[in-house]
């Protein structure tokens, strides 16, 4: 089935003035999906789990956050956090005009959809979490991320020269998650240490006892032997929400190279979270 897809993008206030993001729609109507990537990859990593949702029916949207993508990127710490992110996916939401959304994300994506469904509880409708970062990934994620912090404060030659050495790759010439990989290496040292600074000092995710309080249907997937994104935050996850239902992947890769399984589960969740609403529209039509 064909899918519409349309570019789009709107502006954030910020210390500095505006900050411009940058987001895709796939498929039409009112039904809305929003997916953001995880951390440092750009929304285009989410393109193949849109458009199985959008031949559903679906409107889905992909979004870069700040400082992801073809988003702007400050160089400001303060800039950058999860509920800096949550409110932007809500800023999204007003500028598309969609009341509710179902809101899912990996990683940092699945952490800032959480925070969403704190700050602004009205407007979604569900969530689809897949591999979050919570109390068990602590120590994994300052190992991994804090040599590439230091990196862009102290070597920032560096990353430049990945950047520009990545930007000779025709994205058309390789495979597509080669090419997300290759997008994902465009940093700017600067915001970079900027984005990762804010997010290892800033707010990470919505505290146990707030997490309790969602009771939207949620689809939470763990991964099996990933450390940073360790599969007993994702159980955890799923027994603390009211009406969490938890998947196991059969690896970290199972999403990316064999996704028929977890497209189900995600397209089951999202339709049936809009399926009642469809039908008052109908029976009031």
């Amino acid at each position: 089935m064909l899918v519409s897809e349309r570019i789009g993008q709107f502006f954030v206030a910020s210390d500095g003035g505006r900050d411009r993001l940058e987001f895709t729609e796939y498929g039409a109507g009112d039904a809305w999906v929003v997916l953001v990537p995880a951390e440092l990859a750009p929304r285009r990593m989410l393109q193949p789990l849109a458009h199985t949702l959008a031949a559903e029916g679906l409107h889905v949207v992909t979004l870069d956050l700040l400082g992801h993508g073809r988003s702007d990127r400050p160089a400001d710490p303060h800039a950058y956090s999860v509920t800096e992110f949550a409110e932007q996916v809500v800023a999204l939401l007003d500028h598309l005009g969609a009341p509710q959304a179902v809101v899912g994300g990996a990683s940092l994506g699945a952490n800032v959809a959480l925070e969403v469904a704190v700050v602004a509880p009205t407007r979604v409708r569900g969530l689809i979490l897949e591999a979050p970062v919570l109390d068990h990934g602590v120590e994994a994620s300052i190992a991994v991320y804090a040599p590439l912090l230091l990196t862009a404060r102290l070597l920032p030659a560096s990353v430049a020269a990945l950047r520009v050495l990545t930007r000779q790759v025709p994205r058309g010439i390789v495979p597509f998650w080669a090419g997300v990989a290759l997008d994902a290496c465009d940093q700017r040292a600067g915001a970079l240490a900027a984005l990762l600074h804010g997010l290892f000092f800033g707010r990470a995710a919505p505290p146990a006892k707030e997490r309790r309080r969602i009771t939207v249907p949620a689809l939470v997937v763990g991964h099996p032997y990933d450390p940073v994104r360790p599969m007993a935050d994702a159980v955890a996850l799923a027994d603390e929400l009211p009406h969490g239902t938890f998947v196991r992947a059969r690896s970290a890769l199972e999403w990316r190279l064999r996704p028929e399984r977890l497209d189900r589960a995600a397209v089951g969740l999202a339709v049936g979270c809009w399926k009642g609403s469809r039908r008052r529209r109908r029976a009031g039509a």
